[in-house]
């Protein structure tokens, strides 16, 4: 058998950042040491360069277009997905000169609306997309197809005739986006709300026709109830691998555009100064540092000026959360190693990144704090005037939880952390959701107690 002989191909690796540990995936998502867990992609990372071409009809586009930064199956599978998966990434990077002033630098925007969904989101569950693709055509799903050894490691409800099963924890874009990418692969969906949730966010995740299971308890619980479930789901939460993997082509595009000086309002350096991101889960913030640190190991970019290497040095990482809930903000401020959940968060705005309880929160910090970054937050009245400056002054309506990015970039500009002729990059997320008319309701949604969601799980698929 050749070495592309799926009966050949050792499963993808996962490994610890903190403590090095290693897993096979998917067997795993978090670590023993209790840190979640990412692909080690260390072997390809460091002889990957920047694609030859720039993203164009005929080249790599997307997701796809880092595909040598995966481990090989999981590239194969990205490199193969078609529909709305295909179409995730290759996202505007503009100036926003109008906006330099009130920013305080030369300022930068990600403009993350432009994926299928209207969120970054779409990047993670593109990869998840195409891992579950794979899994139907190598579990027979797809005539004619052999199944592999590879794919028995996995339990698939393609086994019994079905579809393979992508699943979520979200009442936001990513639920809206596992959903959407699950259908566009012929895939099943699964997404877990909390009993609670507003009419129009479930009238939108419902136009995608997902299984939807509203959960009466704590919410905040479902994470680990679905990472520690033994049912056939992949489920592609806010930090899982798979996620994590799509998420990193954030910074890796922005750090491409930089170094091609395709940015649209060039000139500008090899590499932005400071990329500034909300944070809630962490997920996000981790999948960026994994991308710097993937490119310091190509020799695309050093870990500081001093460096004996012609490469620039990274960009540092700067993460927002609303001051109402910011338990890494807090972590950061208190010295603290670890990220402690809150017990009394309050309302805020921001509410797609009130995440009291981040699962990638301890991550996330060591990423700020490992590229020179900073974890700051910002109190709703600020992050109301950036989505209104954004809006007036740039053009970008955005939803409150992206406007964080601006108002961090405003704070970290007067305290002197980003100085005024420095290059900084605000991540905007997304749009938010906007409800079509005629947009079909959910009748009839199951709710089901917390207590009781591995039995109703393993019931459904």
């Amino acid at each position: 058998m050749s070495d592309d002989d799926p009966q050949e191909r050792d499963p993808p690796a996962l490994v610890c950042y903190r403590c090095g540990a290693t897993a096979a995936f998917p067997d795993r998502q978090r670590c023993d040491c209790g840190e979640p867990l990412w692909f080690d992609a260390s072997g390809r990372a460091g002889a990957f360069d920047w694609p030859d071409s720039k993203p164009a009809a005929g080249n790599r586009t997307g997701i796809g277009r880092y595909a040598d930064l995966l481990p090989s199956e999981i590239a194969q599978r990205v490199e193969g997905v078609d529909g709305v998966a295909a179409a995730a990434g290759d996202t505007p990077l503009v100036r926003a000169a109008r906006l330099d002033d009130a920013a305080g630098c030369t300022l930068w925007l990600k403009d993350e609306r432009a994926n299928p969904t209207g969120s970054f989101k779409d990047r993670g569950s593109a990869v998840g997309a195409a891992w579950v693709a794979g899994e139907n055509a190598e579990s027979g799903a797809s005539a004619g197809v052999e199944k592999s050894t590879a794919a028995e490691t996995v339990p698939s409800h393609a086994e019994s005739g079905d579809s393979a099963w992508l699943g979520t924890v979200s009442h936001g874009n990513m639920a809206v986006s596992v959903a959407a990418n699950a259908a566009g692969v012929g895939a099943n969906a699964l997404v877990l709300v909390p009993a609670d949730i507003a009419p129009e966010r479930l009238a939108a995740i419902a136009a995608y026709d997902p299984e939807v299971l509203c959960v009466a308890g704590d919410y905040g619980a479902l994470y680990r109830e679905t990472v520690e479930s033994d049912t056939p789901v992949a489920f592609v939460n806010s930090d899982s691998p798979l996620r994590v993997a799509g998420q990193k082509t954030t910074a890796l595009e922005i750090c491409e555009a930089f170094a091609r000086g395709d940015g649209a309002g060039g000139p500008e350096p090899p590499v932005p100064d400071a990329i500034v991101l909300p944070v809630s889960s962490g997920g996000h913030a981790s999948a960026a540092w994994k991308a710097l640190r993937e490119l310091e190991n190509a020799g695309l970019l050093g870990a500081d000026d001093s460096e004996e290497s012609s490469a620039p040095s990274r960009p540092r990482l700067y993460l927002v959360q609303a001051a109402a809930c910011d338990p890494i903000a807090r972590a950061s401020r208190d010295g603290a190693d670890e990220v402690t959940p809150l017990t009394d968060p309050g309302e805020t705005v921001a509410y797609s990144i009130a995440n009291p309880d981040p699962p990638s929160g301890t991550r996330a910090l060591a990423a700020a704090r490992e590229t020179g970054g900073a974890v700051v937050s910002v109190p709703d009245e600020e992050i109301l005037d950036a989505k209104d400056l954004l809006a007036t002054e740039a053009g970008f309506a955005v939803e409150p939880s992206s406007a964080t990015a601006l108002a961090g970039i405003r704070t970290l500009s007067e305290s002197g952390a980003i100085g005024s002729e420095e290059h900084a990059v605000a991540v905007l997320t997304g749009r938010g959701f906007g409800v079509a008319e005629g947009q079909p309701e959910q009748a009839g949604v199951e709710t089901v107690a917390l207590a009781d969601v591995r039995d109703r799980l393993r019931e459904i698929v």
